[in-house]
């Protein structure tokens, strides 16, 4: 009898483990709410709960409120929806930067005692500086903020891309400089109605990156883009009814400069102010005049005008420019379809 009842009490037992263990694995909204209100406190503890390769999409919604956390979101994930509330009011943050101390963070301590002891400081880089990290495929990012408030001290990454098939609607992206780092060549990003701010190289990486009627806003005299578009890649960043704007004390911002050999900007039908250089663009070193892959198509604005551009830069035909559409730039075996 007592057998009888201890099975009994370990298969009740089990069978609440596993309720307890699933109550997360379902389409439903998971709400997170800085004032306790919600089921989480933080987006991070949200995203702990996710059953890893979800089959099917996974809101998490994120009421108004300043979260201070660095959120990574980890490639075994995907399917998964961040809605804020209030893009203007809802904002992930932090504020970390390259040359920060690592104070033991990412290294083992051995390594580090002896990185001291030759008299070398370790520092966090620029790489380690984001904000938000997204591993995963498959990620939408709406309706909110994500920032890196550190101090213009050096690199300062808001967002951190590492994952394919990324769509951002409506959102903002602060911070100085490299505020947007599209990570990892031939993945995917769609920029909707965006904001995103910057100083120097502020939107950089080998990625795939549309950017549709989003606003995109100079801080500094520099520079906007620094693509490092692999040779083999036909498509870097395509920048497709943006507005560009600049701080009243800026007069001076280049397009972009090739972060490597390839780099790939195209800006198309784009209003351009009078900040932008006549040149336009940079070469960042003279041996990249030869391979970086700078467009306009029909732009406008006071900074539009094409006859003092760089000679290593190139207008699109029209017939060309017909040719740059989402579903040729994003074209490979899986048929992804941006569906905003």
């Amino acid at each position: 009898m007592k057998r009888q009842l201890l099975l009994l009490f370990m298969l009740v037992s089990v069978a609440m483990t596993a309720g307890a263990a699933s109550k997360y694995d379902n389409p439903d909204t998971i709400v997170v709410a800085r004032d306790g209100t919600g089921e989480f406190r933080t987006v991070t503890d949200a995203i702990e709960v996710c059953r890893a390769f979800m089959g099917y999409h996974k809101v998490i919604f994120v009421k108004r409120g300043t979260y201070k956390e660095k959120l990574i979101i980890p490639q075994w994930l995907q399917n998964i929806e961040i809605c804020g509330e209030d893009r203007d009011q809802t904002i992930i943050t932090y504020d970390d930067h390259a040359n920060i101390s690592m104070d033991g963070r990412f290294w083992p301590a051995e390594l580090k005692q002896q990185l001291v002891d030759m008299g070398n400081r370790p520092k966090l880089g620029t790489f380690r500086s984001f904000t938000v990290r997204i591993d995963a495929n498959d990620i939408t990012l709406k309706n909110i903020t994500i920032e890196n408030n550190s101090a213009r001290l050096g690199q300062a990454v808001a967002l951190h891309t590492q994952g394919d098939r990324l769509r951002f609607i409506n959102c903002r992206f602060l911070g100085h400089q490299d505020t947007v780092y599209t990570g990892m060549p031939a993945t995917r990003h769609y920029f909707e109605n965006c904001y995103i701010e910057g100083t120097t190289d502020f939107i950089f990486g080998p990625s795939v990156a549309w950017f549709e009627h989003c606003d995109i806003y100079c801080k500094a005299n520099s520079y906007i883009t620094a693509a490092s578009t692999p040779q083999e890649q036909a498509f870097g960043y395509v920048f497709n009814r943006c507005t560009i704007t600049a701080a009243p004390d800026v007069d001076k911002v280049y397009l972009g400069r090739p972060w490597r050999d390839y780099g790939y900007t195209l800006f198309m039908h784009c209003s351009l102010p009078r900040q932008i250089r006549p040149e336009g663009w940079h070469n960042w070193q003279k041996e990249r005049e030869q391979t970086a892959r700078y467009l306009e198509f029909e732009n406008t604005g006071e900074g539009a005008a094409t006859d003092k551009r760089v000679p290593w830069s190139r207008q699109l035909s029209k017939k060309e420019a017909k040719e740059v559409t989402l579903d040729n730039v994003f074209k490979r075996e899986d048929n992804w379809k941006v569906e905003p």
